[in-house]
């Protein structure tokens, strides 16, 4: 009778000690939407979720390694593909899901960029939840009618064009938030339309000198800098979705941002096309960074999370999975064998653009390092802010690049 209730304590204490929790950082409300779909599609595959919601990826990304580092991890964590999760699947902190891709076929599902970005040193260390390109470009289609804007602009004159005839309209013709990821971003827009793919795979994954001291890089700095005389006063610190909201409104013309920024839209009851635009870049061969959320899988201590983390990966790349998230949320559904008729066009487009190899770059994220992700965040954000000669930047990013100096600007 002992033995049976000591045996019986110690299951206890194991099962409560098996991580259930899922830390992430969708919290705006079209993410929300979009994690109760994964939460509703978990349970109803048999598993329990439990949750800790943080408002930023920053924050939710240091408490998934303080709790792995005090021996408490959670289920699962929401991740971007990155160098970050490399370095912990190196360590030994996270569980390989290779069995969950090899059963899902991932390697004929997935495009090779997002399959590379979940592979560490050749075993599968995250399930990809949702593409997200970064710099789409949307826009109100009420406030470009207040300007006299027929269409949405597809090349680099057509979008200065539409900037100056939304100013004179009384609108904003720029909707920015200025906080220093986002000005990095709204430099990558600029440096993926500007320059194109192989300046954006030179500058960032060649690390080539002549590129990154060249008349093309230069040029693209000019273009990034112009756009500041188009946003409002009210720029600096806002969020993407308070600044999304302009659109929403109808305040503002234009925004560089990612997709995610379409669950904005459509929680507000607005309609591809007839309430907004959206093109995943200025033209039609404009590269397709592919960035998004994955969800990873830390080791607890004895292995009881495993099952439960093997149905969580397998869950969130279901295709019917798949299709309900990517409705809510604004991103692009993982797998490329999906029938996309039932998504937006907004999606469908990015779906497109997804099956073109050819256009598909990896994230900052997944090219640069920690250290050189914020440095090169902070030079841009200083640039952006301060009259800085173009030179001077393009020397600072240089030095970042070559990993040689990760100062400011002067």
């Amino acid at each position: 009778m002992l033995r049976a209730l000591a045996t019986s304590l110690l299951a206890a204490a194991a099962q409560a000690a098996t991580p259930t929790d899922v830390v992430h950082w969708w919290t705006s409300p079209g993410e929300i939407a979009a994690k109760q779909a994964l939460a509703e599609a978990y349970r109803g595959a048999g598993g329990q979720w439990r949750e800790l919601g943080v408002g930023a990826s920053e924050q939710a990304r240091t408490v998934v390694f303080d709790r792995i580092a005090a021996g408490n991890p959670p289920l699962a964590a929401q991740f971007n593909p990155s160098r970050a999760l490399a370095r912990l699947a190196r360590e030994g902190r996270l569980n390989a899901i290779d069995d969950v891709a090899a059963q899902g076929r991932w390697t004929e599902v997935l495009p090779a960029v997002l399959l590379d970005a979940v592979k560490v040193d050749g075993h599968v260390y995250a399930a990809p939840v949702s593409i997200h390109m970064p710099v789409w470009l949307w826009s109100s289609k009420a406030a470009l009618a207040k300007a006299g804007v027929k269409a949405e602009p597809r090349s680099m004159e057509e979008l200065f064009a539409a900037l100056d005839r939304l100013q004179a309209a009384g609108l904003i013709p720029l909707a920015h938030g200025g906080q220093p990821w986002q000005d990095l971003n709204l430099f990558i827009a600029m440096l993926a339309n500007t320059g194109g793919r192989d300046l954006y795979l030179a500058v960032l994954r060649d690390r080539d000198a002549a590129a990154m001291q060249g008349e093309a890089l230069r040029q693209v700095l000019l273009s990034y800098k112009k756009l500041h005389r188009y946003v409002d006063p009210a720029s600096p610190g806002r969020s993407w979705a308070d600044t999304t909201a302009l659109l929403v409104s109808g305040r503002a013309g234009l925004q560089f941002m990612g997709d995610w920024s379409k669950g904005e839209f459509t929680q507000a009851g607005q309609q591809p096309g007839r309430d907004f635009g959206c093109s995943p870049g200025l033209g039609p061969r404009s590269p397709y960074i592919v960035s998004g959320d994955v969800l990873v899988f830390p080791k607890d201590r004895d292995g009881s999370a495993l099952p439960a983390q093997r149905l969580l990966a397998r869950t969130a790349t279901a295709p019917a999975t798949q299709l309900t998230f990517s409705a809510r949320k604004g991103s692009v559904p993982v797998r490329t064998d999906l029938d996309t008729r039932t998504l937006d066009s907004c999606a469908q487009a990015g779906a497109a653009a997804l099956r073109d190899a050819g256009r598909l770059v990896g994230n900052t994220e997944l090219l640069l390092a920690t250290e050189e992700q914020t440095a090169l965040e902070r030079t841009v954000s200083d640039y952006w802010n301060r009259d800085v000669p173009v030179q001077a930047v393009q020397q600072a990013l240089a030095k970042i690049l070559q990993n040689t100096n990760t100062r400011r600007l002067p």
